[in-house]
């Protein structure tokens, strides 16, 4: 039974190779971030699926798994900040009296090519420590700590109000036109994600002027949950200021951005495709669902998508693998890398998505995806860029 507590412990495992080869600098990042993408990919691969449902009773365990996500950001916060600060800076001076000169100077041989890489592989590596954990802790509505503490580290992405539109509209409004994180079918990534950043900051912004408006409040204040929410991102940046200059600031918001892209990235792939009469109440089979290990064992569960929009309330220990459920290419690194090859995901998910139809679908979701295909683009080109 212990190992199905330990097994979550493997996030520790990615993010502490990600801080050593960061720390470390030059082409230790790219080996570093290699490896990184390698365990995903292999594991994955040929691990196979898991497709077990322990009883894990352990709170104080369990907890302890999350909150210690939370000191394990604030390392990896200040490891990007350290690879691009100047060693006579502020903390940094003081820092580099203490560690080797050989350390020290591997990290002055960093150049903009492992910088590159750095910012990728802090962007993974934010999106599974932070992002993830986060997403755990604002579902937690009757534990305002959590809450706030997922707001914190989803600050990180520039996304704390995620704790608003995620809850109370993505999963509310998931597969219809009203989710803006619900991809329809034609539509690629990138045009997702700027669609994405604007309708969610949107939605959440609606949510709380509706919310303030009942209660009499002025929208303009500090009540106010999404002003709130930017001022997070921003104290962050003024630390990435404090700590390493414009540099750090220049670093901070590059990851931000690449952990928020990744994000958004990852409910292209749960979501793509996938409608839902607005009345009709949320299946499994609403959602993209993995139940490879690797992915399972690092994202607390998360891959097992379908189980957690059926019912949102199951924290992550309970979730089913829900065999039966619409099935992702493959894990989540290796569904990335796809969804980011818009003609390779067009082709790979076309199988997937008549099977879904044949399968799945009511007839009035047929309909829905009747209408959709009457109003995408006709030509080709028009397709890949919607």
């Amino acid at each position: 039974m212990w190992w199905h507590y330990l097994k979550f412990f493997h996030y520790f495992l990615t993010a502490f190779i990600g801080i050593a080869c960061i720390l470390a600098g030059g082409n230790l990042i790219v080996l570093g971030f290699m490896l990184f993408i390698g365990i995903y990919v292999f594991g994955d691969s040929f691990l196979g699926d898991d497709l077990s449902r322990p009883r894990l009773q352990n709170k104080l365990f369990i907890n302890a798994l999350l909150y210690l996500s939370v000191p394990l950001t604030a390392l990896l916060f200040m490891s990007m900040l350290w690879l691009v600060s100047s060693s006579d800076f502020g903390i940094y001076a003081f820092m580099s009296q203490y560690l080797p000169d050989a350390f020290v100077a591997t990290k002055h041989s960093t150049n903009f090519i492992h910088i590159l890489f750095a910012v990728l592989f802090m962007g993974f590596l934010i999106s599974g420590t932070a992002t993830v954990v986060a997403h755990e802790f604002v579902h937690r509505l009757n534990r305002p700590l959590d809450v706030c503490l997922g707001r914190w580290l989803m600050s990180l992405s520039f996304d704390a109000n995620f704790s608003i539109e995620h809850v109370y509209n993505h999963h509310a409004k998931v597969a219809t036109d009203a989710d803006p994180v619900s991809a329809p079918r034609g539509r690629n990534v990138y045009t997702h994600f700027i669609k994405a950043i604007i309708g969610t900051n949107k939605s959440s912004w609606n949510i709380e002027a509706k919310r303030l408006k009942q209660k009499n409040l002025r929208l303009i204040s500090f009540r106010n949950r999404c002003i709130r929410g930017y001022l997070m991102s921003l104290t962050l940046a003024v630390l990435a200021v404090l700590f390493a200059s414009w540099q750090g600031l220049l670093m901070f918001i590059v990851v931000g951005v690449a952990a928020k892209f990744i994000l958004e990235v990852v409910n292209y792939m749960e979501h793509y495709g996938l409608v839902r009469a607005p009345t009709a109440r949320v299946r499994p089979a609403h959602s993209w669902n993995t139940n490879r290990k690797v992915s399972n064992w690092t994202m607390f569960n998360l891959p097992r998508h379908s189980h957690h929009h059926a019912n949102a309330a199951v924290p992550f220990e309970r979730l089913h693998p829900m065999s039966g459920s619409p099935t992702m290419i493959s894990g989540y690194i290796s569904t990335i890398v796809i969804a980011l090859i818009p003609p390779l995901w067009f082709k790979l998910m076309a199988p997937k998505l008549e099977e879904w139809d044949e399968m799945h679908a009511t007839a009035e979701e047929l309909n829905i995806l009747s209408m959709q295909a009457q109003s995408m683009p006709q030509n080709i080109f028009a397709k890949l860029i919607y």
